[in-house]
């Protein structure tokens, strides 16, 4: 049943075209079929409309034009909704001149339904546990909760159902924000900024920016949580008028688990989150205390004769593994490799000659690893990881950490960084 607030704005005689056939792209089918729009889905990929989704659209008149883009598919939109891997510059020349398209990212579509209030939290790193943590903490002091967005439940979904939550978490990418005209979160948090995706946005400060979207529609009853670093970049564009908390880590939570200084600071902008809906100091380290951290993020998988295995295998970017390695006071050997996305390896060298012994490149992007790292360390390079773990296994000493932070994409070799991470867990055990 559809969420009872979803029913009063109708989208009927609209045509909305949806691009891409994910869970996203599906969700977004859904509602748009439910507000009365007619629909079609647009994937370049003939089989990635199949079983119950197929038997739905069909029976729900939904145009499924699978196979290679071209201008026909969107010559009688009125709106287009994007998934968040389809780039709008992808995209537009196939647009029509002469229409006045309405391009939205499927968060926005399913926002403009959405009454309760809302947290929104971005950055390059950190998104996920900090959401995960934010919506855990409020659960802890007796709020109910919907956590979506970019950590895998389209906010469609939650639209599509009549029930009611407190409040509304949602961990979102710049690819979801680009395209977010009206979104509001009352709670908007910024967690820290580096390159990436620079093989999606066409230059850093298109990147910037799109983070910045997620404040542009504040009101000044609102909260923006931002990491200090970036305080001053913040101030020099104000993109909003809420008002702001520039925070730190302080050290006031502990969890054994959630190893390193950037988790005291991912703890800390979710404490400042959740103040906002009056969750207190006492309420969040209670929530600290019982939260399971996320696998794939600096996740120990073992230790084995003195020596800790780490999956790190979320770190897909170079910044990523910046604060891998500072999250450790113990020798690393370091596993990397994979598809490079960007990012100054170079820069890293101070801080791998303090905590690295040796690196064990496998899969993807060796010559880049190499010219940026060879002569600095001890490095290595094989076809697979499971050869690559084997190898640095044989070099560590009891006391040393074996680490999986690739700093890059997985997509060499694996379907997702969760697999990669899961391909580490497996070989890890065999030595056991």
């Amino acid at each position: 049943m559809m969420h009872e607030r979803a029913k009063g704005r109708r989208l009927d005689g609209r045509m909305a075209v949806v691009v891409g056939a994910g869970r996203s792209g599906q969700a977004a089918s859904r509602l748009l079929v439910e507000l009365g729009a007619s629909v079609r889905l647009v994937d370049r990929n003939p089989d990635s409309v199949r079983g119950e989704f197929r038997d739905w659209a069909e029976s729900a008149r939904v145009d499924l034009a699978l196979g290679e883009h071209h201008g026909a598919q969107f010559s009688d939109a009125d709106m287009v909704v994007m998934s968040p891997g389809a780039p709008v510059a992808t995209f537009e020349p196939l647009f029509p001149a002469n229409r006045d398209l309405d391009v939205m990212a499927e968060t926005e579509l399913a926002a403009r339904y959405v009454m309760e209030p809302v947290i929104g939290i971005t950055g390059t790193n950190g998104k996920t546990t900090t959401a995960s943590l934010t919506a855990h903490m409020l659960r802890y002091s007796g709020r109910s909760v919907f956590l979506g967005g970019n950590i895998g439940t389209p906010l469609s979904e939650y639209v599509l159902k009549d029930d009611r939550v407190d409040v509304v978490v949602l961990e979102l990418s710049s690819f979801q924000l680009m395209t977010c005209t009206t979104f509001r979160p009352w709670v908007g948090v910024l967690l820290n900024f580096s390159p990436d995706h620079l093989d999606y946005h066409s230059d850093l400060d298109e990147y910037w920016q799109s983070k910045l979207l997620l404040f542009a529609n504040q009101h000044e009853d609102d909260l923006a949580v931002v990491h200090a670093d970036l305080q001053q970049r913040f101030l020099d564009e104000r993109p909003t008028p809420a008002r702001t908390i520039f925070y730190r880590a302080k050290q006031r939570f502990a969890h054994f688990k959630l190893l390193g200084a950037h988790n005291q600071e991912n703890m800390e902008a979710a404490y400042q989150a959740c103040r906002f809906f009056g969750v207190t100091e006492n309420e969040a380290q209670g929530a600290i205390r019982d939260f399971e951290p996320l696998d794939h993020r600096i996740a120990p998988v073992a230790e084995i004769d003195g020596v800790l295995y780490v999956n790190d295998s979320k770190a897909t970017t170079v910044d990523a593994l910046r604060v891998a390695l500072k999250s450790f006071d113990r020798p690393v050997l370091l596993l990397a490799g994979g598809v490079y996305k960007g990012g100054d390896l170079a820069d890293l060298t101070p801080l791998m000659q303090d905590k690295v012994r040796a690196v064990g490149l496998f899969g993807g992007a060796e010559d880049t690893f190499r010219e940026a790292w060879n002569g600095d360390f001890d490095v290595t390079w094989d076809e697979h990881l499971h050869d690559a773990v084997k190898r640095l296994k044989a070099k560590a000493r009891e006391g040393d950490v074996v680490l999986l932070s690739p700093a890059t994409a997985s997509f060499d070799q694996y379907s997702n960084y969760m697999a990669r991470g899961r391909d580490f867990t497996r070989i890890v055990e065999e030595l056991a």
